[in-house]
Parts: C-alpha cells; sequence; structure tokens
C-alpha cells in the first residue's frame, strides 16, 4: 500500500541516554497527531527501550545498522534523509551532539544527519554538568549556528538524583514544538547586520586591520534568523563560516562595507552596526609592494566614513527610518562613553562592552550593556551565542510596534 504522502513525515533518532524512554511517548504524541513516524536508534539507545518497542508504536521498520542488506539497496541513510520532512533526535546526549557538531557518520543515525536537507531539532537531555561544560556548549553554539533547531533542556529533577538544566522537554512539548511552531518575535522583519573587521590596504600585501573575529556579529545573524526575520549580512574578511539560511555580502573595506549598506538600507527595519569597521583608512594605497628602504616610515591616515551615524543622519521621508542598534567596545569609562555615542548619533539602543585585557575582541563568550534613551540593561558575560539571543530579544521588545517597512520588495 502507497503511503499518505499528505501526512507530515516526521523521523524520530534516539540516542542511548535515559531519557530513551521518554521517546516512546513522542513516537505516540505524534501519531496520535496524524503524523508517519519512523524511527532511527543508535546502539546505545537499545540498551534502554527494545526496536520492537518503538516499531509496535510507530507501525513502522526501526532502523538500527548501517549497513543493512535488508535496506533499500543498503543505503538506508539516503532513503530515510529523502523521507524525512522533519528529523528529531530526542533524546540528544553530549557524544550525540559532539558528533553531529563534527561531522562524524560512524552510525545510522549521525549519518542520515549529514545527508538529510530536511530541518532539524535537537532535543537535549543529559547531566546538568555535561550540559554546562565548554565543550558541550561549543558544539551547542555551532550546531545552532549551522541552523540546527534546539528543544530544550529545561532545568528540574534528572536521574542521577541531581538538579539543573539538562532535563529533556516533555514528549508532549517536543511534539507540539514540531507540529506548531511559533512565530518569532521578529516574524515579517527585515534585519541587516555588518560583523566582522575591515581592511584597509597599504599596498597589495598590507593592510591596517583590528582583531575582530566577527563572531558576535555572526551569531546575532543566526538569533534574528532564528527570531523570524530576513537577514542580510555585509561581513568583512572572516575566518569563520556564515550561519546558515541567511544572505550574505563579503566586503573587504570600510568603503565596500558602507555602499553595501546603504544598497540594502530601503527595505530594513533593523540595522545592527556590529562591524568593527577602521576609524581611519591610508590616505593613499600603493599599487606595488612598499619596500624596507627607510629606518622609519610616515604613513598618512584620513577618516573613514561613519556607517552608523551617516545611516542614523538620513531622513529620507520615502524611506521610514530603521531601528538602529550601535555597538560601543570601550577600556574605561563604559557607561558614560557608550550613553555619549548613542545620544551623538541618534540611536535607538547601544550595546557597550569592555575590550580591555582581551575581553570581547576574538574571544568565545561577552558581557554586553545595553543603553537605550530612557534607560538601560546588563547582560551578563556567557557565550556570545547565547548573548546574541539575549540580545535580539531585547532589540525585539524595543521595536516600536510599526507595520514592516512598506518600501521592502516582494
Amino acid at each position: 500500500m502507497d503511503e499518505d504522502t499528505s501526512k507530515p513525515r516526521i523521523l524520530v533518532g534516539v540516542s542511548g541516554g535515559i531519557a530513551a524512554y521518554k521517546a516512546c511517548e513522542l513516537v505516540r504524541e505524534l501519531k496520535r497527531a496524524g503524523c508517519a513516524v519512523r524511527v532511527v536508534m543508535t546502539e546505545g539507545a537499545q540498551a534502554f527501550v527494545t526496536p520492537l518497542t518503538f516499531q509496535a508504536l510507530s507501525g513502522e521498520p526501526v532502523r538500527t545498522g548501517l549497513l543493512d542488506a535488508e535496506a533499500e539497496s543498503g543505503m538506508d541513510h539516503i532513503a530515510l534523509a529523502r523521507w524525512a520532512d522533519q528529523v528529531v533526535v530526542a533524546p540528544a546526549t553530549a557524544d550525540l551532539m559532539a558528533r553531529m557538531a563534527h561531522g562524524q557518520a560512524d552510525d545510522l543515525l549521525t549519518t542520515l544527519l549529514l545527508a538529510t536537507e530536511a530541518p532539524v531539532a535537537l532535543a537535549p537531555a543529559m547531566n546538568h554538568r555535561m550540559w554546562a561544560h565548554p565543550a558541550t556548549q561549543a558544539n551547542h553554539a555551532l550546531l545552532h549556528e549551522r541552523g540546527v533547531r534546539f528543544l530544550g533542556p529545561d532545568a528540574g529533577d534528572q536521574a542521577c538524583g541531581e538538579q539543573g538544566p539538562g532535563r529533556m522537554w516533555e514528549p508532549a512539548t517536543i511534539a507540539h514544538a514540531l507540529l506548531h511552531p511559533a512565530p518569532g518575535p521578529l516574524a515579517g522583519r527585515r534585519v541587516l547586520i555588518t560583523a566582522g573587521p575591515t581592511h584597509e590596504p597599504i599596498d597589495p600585501v598590507r593592510f591596517l586591520g583590528n582583531r575582530s573575529s566577527g563572531r558576535m556579529g555572526l551569531a546575532l545573524a543566526a538569533a534574528a534568523r532564528d527570531a523570524g526575520a530576513e537577514v542580510t549580512l555585509v561581513h568583512g574578511p572572516i575566518a569563520l563560516a556564515p550561519p546558515a539560511g541567511v544572505d550574505r555580502i563579503a566586503v573587504d573595506t570600510a568603503a565596500a562595507m558602507h555602499t553595501a549598506v546603504l544598497e540594502q538600507l530601503p527595505e530594513v527595519d533593523v540595522f545592527i552596526a556590529a562591524a568593527a569597521v577602521a576609524d581611519y583608512r591610508p590616505g593613499e594605497s600603493h599599487t606595488e609592494k612598499l619596500k624596507k628602504s627607510y629606518d622609519t616610515l610616515t604613513l598618512p591616515l584620513e577618516r573613514t566614513t561613519d556607517i552608523l551615524a551617516d545611516v542614523a543622519a538620513r531622513t529620507d521621508q520615502q524611506t521610514p527610518r530603521p531601528f538602529l542598534v550601535g555597538f560601543a567596545a570601550e577600556t574605561g569609562n563604559l557607561r558614560e562613553y557608550a550613553r555619549g555615542k548613542l545620544e551623538a548619533k541618534g540611536l535607538d539602543l547601544i550595546a557597550a562592552n569592555d575590550v580591555s585585557a582581551g575581553q570581547a575582541i576574538g574571544t568565545p563568550d561577552n558581557a554586553l550593556l545595553c543603553l537605550w534613551n530612557d534607560g538601560e540593561r546588563e547582560l551578563a558575560r556567557q557565550p556570545k551565542d547565547t548573548l546574541a539571543r539575549a540580545l535580539i530579544e531585547l532589540i525585539a521588545e524595543r521595536l516600536p510596534a510599526r507595520e514592516p517597512n512598506p518600501s521592502r520588495k516582494e
């Protein structure tokens, strides 16, 4: 009998944690909601629940082996990857997250996670210390940047008798999140973000630059995307991979970034200037490499255009002014200097960070002091991906309740 293709097709991956028993109820919830469900189990998962249990609940054969002669041409990972409308791994252990983050394909589940083009969600479940470990948090950040959706974890009682974050969401909550995704707080909005440094050429092999990695701007792009926005990322030279699902414009210089921003601006609802744009550039860029002919060398510099100030100063009545968010990297008097920039540039919000003693720039975590005209909020030091989500939530909260920019082209 042919399968009813009108039903949502959800593939449930089960990895080896005590919360594997909850995946049984998840399959029941999804079947009750009218979904077609197939289950893939890791070897560790079979130590907690038998494949026969999931076969009875799903009404489908359960797949456990990568090299299965009885599977479709022995290529079950490809067949399953094509079949699924959505993939959810519940529970997702620390080991599964680590293997997925690093692209391993050493069993059926991790292999099909590489092969699928369907949206992937993970429902983490592990001891709270394992969840808080820097390695797990780094894997969480990397997977999040790649577009993986995280459902949980919750905080609460754990099988080990301890309490803390790491408890898997309840099956009914996971099922509802899969079948009824809530619109994000920036749904229908278009967000323009700048990230990374600029390189101002001195000659064909040398440039003026800074230590910015672009990590915060990329995290903001991923967070805005996950909040439902259409995101355009204008970035300077960066080594990190931009997040999936955002439009990218790569530039090198402050002038090129300025041009790209102005081209995108008419259709933008929010502009977040997170790039570390050079304040000065060489007055002349030499076409040939400068030789070491002198003991000293004087390099004349000239100011670059302040992109954010230029955007803030534009008062074209035909193009509504976007909500403007700036960054202030300071080594002292953080609140005073940030407040001065907020007022001088006419911004809606500024996020200030202390970059003294090697903090913030190029590091995986940061803390922000966020200021606006009549208020402020401190965001505590945390990994930049979680910090970015907190800042995007604040921006959505502060964003005026107005219709999206009517200048946008559909």
